[in-house]
Order: structure tokens, then sequence, then C-alpha cells
């Protein structure tokens, strides 16, 4: 099925009824037969409610949504791939409030589907960044000292409190970025280790905390911005303006769209800029595809949220 929407009316226009949302989900999940998600046996007897499986030892039911992040859902999917759209389009992303609005349900339910997205979206970290990576690590989160009375953090000084996120980029690639309790060596050496491929070359700050990565890289170049230098700074290709823009871009949207993020709920926020940095170089409705075809990933339960 073939979708060429290119804004929010095409899109409610081409997914004006719930047979036809269930048509391209088929169709994104399965292709042209669908699959079993219990047993995962390809080819399905058609019934009056969805499928049931052709295998004799499994023979389950299930429906288009079984398996998916929309199973069980009481909202029609007409308003799931609304959402999605308008998640993964906006370069910043989209607020409850606003997705409230847009779609005329409560903030309490936009809240949920936006981090049922966001889980969607999550960074698949089986693949290694390779090439130049340039490395970095930002703190995201208001000042202890700005704090309400209530909720200061006891026995920190005004500039802590933050929340500690590494990230990992690619030169004209992808990124992948961590929450991390510290800047520690041994914890940024685990988490390079897991990301980076021991054949690239990493890129870092003068921080003593990267030095033990270098043996598990083939190069590791640091570039040292000592006070009173630019933040943005380049010595021919050993530099982080990368990773530094990517940073950039994540507290303008997190400060300009949704003002406030816990650190509770922060790695889906950076998984869902992640995602959207990573199909920078497609169009909206490609990058539409490609977050439908991740609506596999485990789905998220409201308990769960807010345990």
């Amino acid at each position: 099925m073939a979708t060429q929407f290119k804004n929010l009316i095409q899109v409610l226009d081409f997914f004006k009824e719930e047979t036809t949302c269930k048509e391209y989900l088929a169709a994104m999940r399965w292709g042209t037969e669908p699959a079993c998600p219990h047993c995962g046996t390809v080819g399905a007897y058609v019934t009056n409610r969805g499928y049931k499986c052709k295998s004799k030892e499994c023979a389950k039911k299930f429906t288009v949504t079984t398996g998916t992040v929309f199973e069980n859902t009481k909202i029609s999917l007409r308003y799931w791939f609304a959402a999605m759209y308008l998640c993964t389009a906006h370069k910043k992303g989209i607020s409850s409030l606003q997705l409230s609005r847009d779609l005329n349900v409560t903030q309490k339910t936009a809240w949920f589907l936006l981090h049922r997205i966001r889980e969607m979206l999550k960074q698949n970290n089986d693949k290694k960044l390779n090439g130049v990576v340039e490395v970095d690590e930002t703190y995201v989160g208001g000042k202890n000292i700005n704090r309400h009375e209530a909720k200061k953090l006891k026995g920190t000084h005004g500039g802590s409190g933050k929340t500690m996120v590494v990230g990992a980029v690619e030169r004209d690639g992808n990124i992948k970025t961590f929450i991390v309790p510290c800047a520690d060596a041994n914890v940024l050496e685990a988490v390079m280790v897991d990301a980076i491929d021991e054949r690239a070359t990493l890129v870092s700050d003068g921080w003593a905390g990267y030095k033990g990565v270098s043996k598990h890289v083939s190069k590791h170049v640091s570039v040292k911005h000592g006070r009173g230098t630019k933040k943005y700074i380049t010595y021919g290709d050993a530099h982080t303006n990368n990773i530094e823009g990517f940073w950039s871009h994540l507290k303008r949207g997190i400060v300009g769209i949704y003002h406030y993020v816990s650190p509770k709920h922060l790695h889906r926020y950076c998984d869902e800029f992640a995602f959207r940095y990573n199909t920078r170089k497609i169009e909206d409705v490609v990058r539409f595809d490609d977050a439908i075809r991740l609506c596999d990933n485990k789905r998220l339960r409201y308990s769960d949220l807010i345990s």
C-alpha cells in the first residue's frame, strides 16, 4: 500500500476509515501474507474478527494489532497514526497539551500516546557505530538551586541534580544516546564498548574519562577545549561539532516544546530525538512508514509508565 501524504490533512484523508488503517498496518507488518505473532508461522485463516494461525500446534486467533504497541487500544488507529505523524514529522516533537488540542482528546490520553510512541521508537543498539565517531556528554534538567524547596535535592550544590546523557554519533550517520549515572571512566568505557565498533576513530573532548576507551578503538583523537575558547571548535577533522549540534537540538526541544522532562522518562525523549536525527535525510512519509514498522516493539502499559 503506497502512502503519498505530505501533511496532517492528507494523513487524515488517507486514513479516514478504520479498515484502511488496518490494511495499511497489515501491509507494513507482514507484506502480503499475515504471520502469527504467537508462533511466527506465515499464513493464517481469515475469521470474522481477524485471523487464526494455520499451524495445528498453535491454532491461536489474533488480529493485526496483536503483539504491537496498538494491542488492546481503545483509541482509533486513525488517531494513533495522526499522533505518530506529528511526533515524527515535527523537528522538535509535539507536547501532550498541543496533541490533545489537535486530536480533541484529553491531555492524559495524549501523554500516554506519545510515551508509547517513544517506546516504539527506541534505539536498536545491536549495530555498532563505525567510521569517525564523535562522543560527548551533556546534562539535562533544571538547576537544584532553582527548584522549589520541597523538591530540592538535599546535600547538593546549586548546579547539580541534573541527569547526564552520553551520546555517540557517526560523521554524517546515526546517533546513540545513553542515560548514565556519572561521567566516571568505567561508566564511559562500558557504554562506548557497547556502542562503537573497534575499527572506528573516536573523537572526544579532553575529558579524562574517555582515555580508557582508546584501547577499544583503532584511533582516539582528543580535542582540547580550553577556557575562553569557542565550544564549537575545529582542528581539521578533529571536532565534536556534530554531537554538540545534537545536544543543542535536544535541549531546545525540551525547553521550547516540553518545558520539563523528568529523569524517569528522559531516555524516551532521547530516543525520540535520536530517531528523527537518524531519519533526517528521508521524507516525512518514508519516516512515518519506518516508524510503523517498529510497532512490534513491546507495548508500554500505563501501570508501568507511572510506577
